[in-house]
């Protein structure tokens, strides 16, 4: 369950006015009193019943009779409004249970503490399935205001026991929640309802947050990241202050009409102009790098620094594994940009759950991951193939198994299971594109000859995958690769075990095509000269492991 705690003023009519109202796009619907301080105060009841507005007078007044009672004594703003939202995997709650919640709240955040006959006058309103509001007055009978400091934390904890109790979903709060506050805002009712009637599969809020994170992660400075919103289609205002510095920025989906603005803080509250000049500014703008048949390969970059992470996130440094989990999502939401068309639902999918399995954004360290984020800039202006692809998606798999494993051993429920999900698909993604790249790199399977060998040499540097290798669907595409690696100078002996050496075999789906895509990327590096590959002497392996 999630809390807010707003403090809308003295207007408590103006509060009461909405909750009953109809809502902005019809959402709010059976509106009605589940809980107050008094069993017999009136019940205004939906916008559209009879009487509902003389009653709903009624109960303002009732609500304010000790803020007037107070006269001058009584505390600016004494209107405190609390929202109580289920999660959307949770089940439907019954009024009873819902009323249970809100004395429960009321009581733990001083509002009206159990047993106390002078507590605030309140009233706790539901008009949707999943969440209530209270409204309360800040004057006690006493006439004195409540003792309701700290009150958001006190909710947050007394959230954590009602979870527990109702058999709900229990939110990360607390260290959990300090290893990364949820970035993303979630969409409203009234939001999902009317991505239902324009048939999209997702709402504006989370559409439009997509495409500014996959702007963002190509963007070199803040000119470059307002074009590629406008290269995406997306409608973008800024809003310039009296001292001629730019003050904020608002987007709209294209075909929204009327068009629905959304500041980036509103999309996420790393999104926000503050926030994502700090980013622009902490990135390291990749080094120009030569043209012609040796420049570096971007997406080969990428992948090795991804099989770089779940070292970082077994390590103690924090802020490291933060920077790169948080640089990881990024790499998330640029890669639909780059994937086929039957892909990019799939790896939006993929980095959308990602965001909710890390929970990074707001703690992450730019120092580091420097390698990573400069790859990922680079691949703007390399666009990828097949194979780039697929070798990526299989280290970014083995990177969300760390991230799990990492979460698992913190106790982070909730971020497990957005792991999980996060692997269906890319798991998913990757599935449909590997198949088709190994059979065409199996297409240019050596000659027999050349099999034998490498086989042999496949015995003398990993011998105790050997077997398993041999016999995964693989082998031919693993051949192929090590063919044209040697064609480029490279001694099949020496990258093979280069490789295998990159990280464990062990618990590798399949050991071939981890090879294969591993052995792409050194083959696309310089051959060592003839005198190095003559000196070139495989030292034995060890037994049991091939490191």
């Amino acid at each position: 369950m999630i809390a807010n705690i707003v403090k809308p003023g003295d207007n408590t009519y103006g509060v009461l006015a909405y909750l009953f109202d109809k809502g902005r796009a019809n959402e709010h619907t059976d509106q009605h009193i589940v809980a107050s301080w008094d069993g017999f105060i009136p019940d205004p009841g939906p916008w559209d019943s009879p009487g509902h507005k003389q009653r709903l007078g009624q109960l303002t007044k009732a609500l304010d009779l000790r803020v007037i009672q107070a006269g001058d004594k009584a505390p600016e703003g004494h209107v405190w409004h609390c929202s109580v939202r289920a999660a959307p995997e949770d089940r439907i709650l019954a009024d009873a249970e819902w009323a249970t919640i809100a004395r429960r709240m009321v009581h733990a955040t001083g509002i009206a503490p159990e047993g106390d006959p002078d507590g605030c006058r309140w009233v706790a309103v539901r008009h949707a399935d999943d969440h209530i509001h209270i409204v309360a007055t800040k004057v006690r009978g006493d006439l004195r205001p409540p003792r309701n400091w700290n009150d958001y934390h006190r909710a947050m904890t007394e959230l954590m026991a009602i979870e527990k109790d109702f058999g709900l979903t229990q939110v990360p709060r607390g260290p959990e929640a300090a290893a990364g506050t949820p970035a993303a805002k979630r969409p409203t009712r009234a939001e999902q309802e009317k991505a239902k009637r324009q048939g999209r599969a997702t709402t504006a809020r989370e559409q439009l947050r997509h495409t500014v994170r996959a702007a963002l992660s190509h963007a070199q400075n803040l000119d470059d990241f307002f074009n590629l919103l406008a290269d995406a289609g997306v409608q973008v205002e800024t809003r310039t202050l009296p001292s001629g510095d730019l003050g904020g920025y608002k987007v709209a989906l294209p075909d929204d009409h009327p068009p629905i603005w959304y500041s980036g803080s509103k999309l996420a509250t790393d999104l926000s102009l503050p926030q994502i000049q700090k980013r622009l500014a902490a990135a390291e703008t990749p080094a120009a790098t030569p043209a012609g048949p040796r420049r570096p390969n971007a997406w080969h970059q990428a992948t090795a620094a991804t099989e770089r992470i779940p070292h970082h996130l077994a390590q103690a440094d924090e802020d490291a594994a933060q920077a790169h989990l948080t640089v990881f999502g990024d790499l998330l939401y640029a890669l639909p940009a780059h994937a086929p068309a039957h892909l990019k639902a799939e790896l939006q999918r993929a980095a959308l759950t990602f965001e909710h399995a890390a929970h990074t954004r707001a703690r992450a360290d730019h120092q580091h991951a420097r390698v990573l984020r400069a790859a990922l800039k680079g691949m703007r202006y390399q666009p990828g193939d097949h194979t780039g692809l697929a070798m990526l998606l299989d280290a970014a798999i083995l990177v969300v198994l760390a991230a799990q494993r990492r979460s698992a051993l913190r106790h982070h429920d909730h971020h497990v299971a957005a792991a999980r999900q996060t692997l269906i698909h890319l798991q998913g993604a990757y599935d449909q594109i590997a198949p088709a790249t190994l059979t065409a790199l199996a297409r240019r399977r050596p000659s027999d000859g050349a099999v034998h060998r490498y086989a042999r040499t496949l015995h003398e540097v990993v011998p105790s995958h050997t077997e398993q290798i041999l016999a995964e669907a693989a082998w031919p595409a693993l051949t192929a690769a090590l063919a044209t690696a040697e064609a480029a100078g490279h001694n099949p002996a020496s990258v093979l075990q280069q490789a295998a050496r990159q990280r464990s075999l062990d618990d590798a789906k399949s050991a071939s095509e981890v090879l294969v895509w591993r052995i792409q990327r050194l083959g696309d590096r310089h051959a060592p000269g003839p005198g190095a590959r003559a000196a070139y002497t495989p030292p034995p392996s060890r037994p049991g492991r091939s490191r």
